[in-house]
């Protein structure tokens, strides 16, 4: 295995474009960090600056912990002169409450000693450090975008490559200007392949993080209404999209989804080399013969230019489907054999509240989606409730966010869903975008008494405890801020 690239203090300063202003150029930091919570005795504190607060208020806390090195914005006084060094007061660094260092994790080194580094903005320091340690070592990256699907994607592509390859992917949801960089540090290891996923919910957005990744393989799953709210429209998110394109070479790879017409057409000058991947359209990653097994899965022949195989997943649903057939491209143009993918695709499992099935004493199957939610993707967990065996077929709905001027329309359309798909009781959660949910159900023929609206998760969940029954499988989707996860879980605790 090749030695992990050394992040020396001379070394870091100059890819970020920055000034060494104390400390040995030879310093060796052990890891990368922008929080002090987390922060180990040896690694770098780089201060991110956001809107509603300053690392550089921190950096202090930072050596005092053990940091080999701090990057600060240039000026800063909060690290000089050391003599003066203070534990920073509880304050938030990123999205969290700050905590005071602990005690007892290990050696210190002598603030005397403590590497310090000056840019002019910290944020793009990281981004280029990132950068930097994604070109030295050596690993082929593979990014995957869309409205949704992309955690799902990314983890089934992890598996899939990791039959033959040393595979990191990033964590949770590291898919922003901040936690992308952060993942990309990990490179230094110098795995085979990194595996990452990029969000946006702006344009120019997906631009900076393809310039940051500079992928060989660019997936690109699907277009849908998620962050409309900062959108004109659905083309214009398809537009911010189409930025994964940007700064292909011949060699680039594209794994696009046949079935999305928005995608095709914006692919079509695509520089690089497009692998296809669909169900209704012809596509060079293609299923067939597609069993909906509802909870427990799906079934389909898949058709490759390496051959064909049969292959069912316990993943729910059709969406799920599509995600493992582009990581199905993914893993073949990586030259794993198909027969290996088609057992692999057979032991995979959902990300935590990504489509989890939960078989709860007493007969009652909860589909835990309640990760997030979006239009397109709450449809398409309706769909997988359609297809499930069940006695009553009960879907909770927690409101969409970020949907802007758009919200009640299409919180109307996943009302009509419910009730064309054969919901036999809807709770919506929420406020009201969530009421006009239920109203256009009822409009659209669900009885009144089989739908409900409440403000909150725990005011759902007190009902849907006490309406369960034997046989039944309940649906459980909405936006994180609407915690729907909290339905779930008082299911498993009460009913459990």
């Amino acid at each position: 295995m090749t030695a992990a690239l050394a992040l020396t203090a001379a070394w870091v300063a100059s890819q970020m474009a920055g000034t060494l202003v104390r400390g040995e150029p030879s310093t060796e930091f052990a890891d990368v960090s922008i929080d002090t919570r987390t922060l180990k005795p040896g690694d770098l504190f780089i201060a991110i600056r956001g809107e509603r607060f300053d690392g550089s208020e921190f950096a202090a806390s930072a050596i005092e912990k053990g940091a080999a090195g701090v990057v600060v914005p240039a000026g800063s006084a909060t690290v000089r002169p050391f003599e003066s060094l203070r534990v920073a007061p509880s304050q938030v660094e990123g999205r969290e409450p700050q905590g005071r260092p602990e005690q007892g994790r290990g050696p210190k080194a002598p603030a005397e000693r403590t590497a310090v580094i000056e840019v002019d903005d910290t944020t793009l320091a990281l981004q280029r450090l990132a950068h930097a340690i994604r070109r030295e070592s050596g690993t082929s990256v593979v990014a995957i975008t869309g409205s949704a699907g992309k955690t799902t994607t990314k983890e089934v592509t992890s598996e899939f490559l990791g039959l033959r390859y040393r595979v990191i992917r990033n964590r949770g949801n590291f898919n922003n200007h901040i936690g992308l960089p952060l993942s990309l540090i990990e490179l230094r290891q110098r795995p085979e392949i990194a595996v990452v996923e990029l969000g946006m919910n702006h344009a120019g957005e997906i631009s900076t993080l393809v310039g940051i990744a500079e992928p060989e393989v660019r997936v690109w799953t699907n277009v849908g209404e998620a962050h409309v709210g900062f959108f004109a429209s659905v083309d214009a998110i398809a537009d911010a999209k189409a930025e994964i394109l940007e700064g292909a070479g011949a060699s680039t790879v594209l794994v696009a989804n046949a079935d999305d017409a928005r995608i095709i057409t914006r692919a079509s000058g695509f520089r690089g080399r497009t692998v296809t991947f669909g169900v209704d359209r012809d596509a060079d990653v293609r299923a067939t013969n597609i069993q909906d097994r509802g909870t427990e899965g799906t079934s389909a022949r898949i058709t490759t230019p390496r051959g064909a195989a049969e292959m069912t997943t316990p993943l729910v649903g059709r969406a799920n489907l599509a995600n493992i057939l582009a990581a199905t491209a993914v893993a073949l143009n990586f030259d794993v054999p198909l027969t290996d993918i088609a057992a692999k695709a057979a032991e995979l499992r959902p990300a935590s509240h990504r489509g989890e099935v939960v078989r709860l004493t007493g007969g009652v199957t909860v589909v835990d989606d309640s990760y997030n939610a979006n239009p397109t993707a709450t449809r398409r967990a309706l769909d997988v409730l359609a297809s499930a065996r069940a006695t009553r077929r009960i879907a909770v709905i927690g409101e969409m966010l970020e949907l802007g001027d758009h919200s009640v329309g299409l919180h109307e359309a996943v009302g009509r869903a419910a009730a064309e798909t054969g919901v036999d009781k809807l709770i919506a959660v929420g406020g009201p975008a969530a009421a006009s949910m239920v109203e256009a159900a009822v409009a659209a023929g669900m009885a009144a008494a089989d739908v409900h609206h409440f403000a909150t998760s725990d005011e759902a969940a007190d009902l849907v405890l006490t309406m369960v029954q034997s046989g039944d499988v309940v649906l459980v989707k909405g936006s994180r801020g609407v915690k729907t996860d909290r339905v779930v879980e008082r299911l498993k605790s009460e009913r459990g």
